[in-house]
């Protein structure tokens, strides 16, 4: 197993969210509309999901802290398993001009608002299927806020194949360390499967087979 790391929480930290709120606004229709990850997830109400999720510049930081800690050189391969509109990719493409990056995602949406620098590498794929490259062809495969919107036996499949194609590994996501960070996520999330704490996400790390660096974001 690799690192704990800390890229994205202070990202994660800079948004207010009113936990109860969400829970009382007819949250079970809210997840079926946010579970098929169209525009209503994206773009529509906040309550459907991100409330609008445009280009403003914020994974820059998180692209830098990658290179530093990956030391990802000018023509590096990075794959985003789970990319969603490809901001951190173009982010990382702007920063290191001759890499090659790669990136797919359930969403046919977000893939076709993703900027035109980055869309002709993103495709529409699901992260819990046979990943279509060569064993190590990445320098680094990330996937941030992806792998708690699986079933534990689709957690097997991805984190294997993150595992295969790639000769780093850096994975984020959701998880909790007190009875009022479960209810909060619980009250806040809306596509997440794997409720699970630190210790057992690095179990099932462990379990199948995953080497790779990660990190958790909590809601406290």
């Amino acid at each position: 197993m690799g690192k704990l790391l800390e890229i994205v929480t202070p990202l994660h930290k800079r948004t207010k969210r009113d936990y109860v709120s969400r829970m009382m606004d007819d949250k079970v229709a809210c997840m079926e509309v946010a579970r098929r990850f169209g525009r209503e997830f994206w773009d529509g109400q906040r309550r459907f999901g991100y409330g609008g999720y445009h280009y403003d510049g914020r994974w820059r930081v998180v692209a830098e802290k990658l290179i530093e800690v990956y030391g990802l050189g000018a023509e590096a391969a990075i794959l985003d398993v789970g990319c969603g509109k490809g901001f951190l990719l173009y982010e990382l493409q702007q920063l290191l001009p001759g890499a090659t990056v790669k990136g797919f995602d359930v969403s046919a949406y977000a893939i076709e608002q993703a900027k035109e620098e980055v869309r002709g590498d993103l495709f529409v794929g699901a992260a819990q299927e046979d990943f279509d490259f060569a064993d190590g062809q990445f320098d680094l495969v990330v996937s941030l806020g992806v792998l708690h919107n699986l079933r534990i036996f689709d957690l097997k499949k991805t984190l294997g194949e993150i595992e295969r194609v790639g000769r780093n590994g850096y994975v984020m996501m959701e998880s909790y360390r007190s009875e009022r960070e479960l209810f909060n996520l619980q009250c806040w999330a809306l596509t997440c499967e794997s409720f699970y704490r630190p210790e057992e996400w690095e179990w099932i790390f462990d379990e199948f087979g995953y080497s790779g660096d990660y990190e958790f974001i909590y809601f406290e």
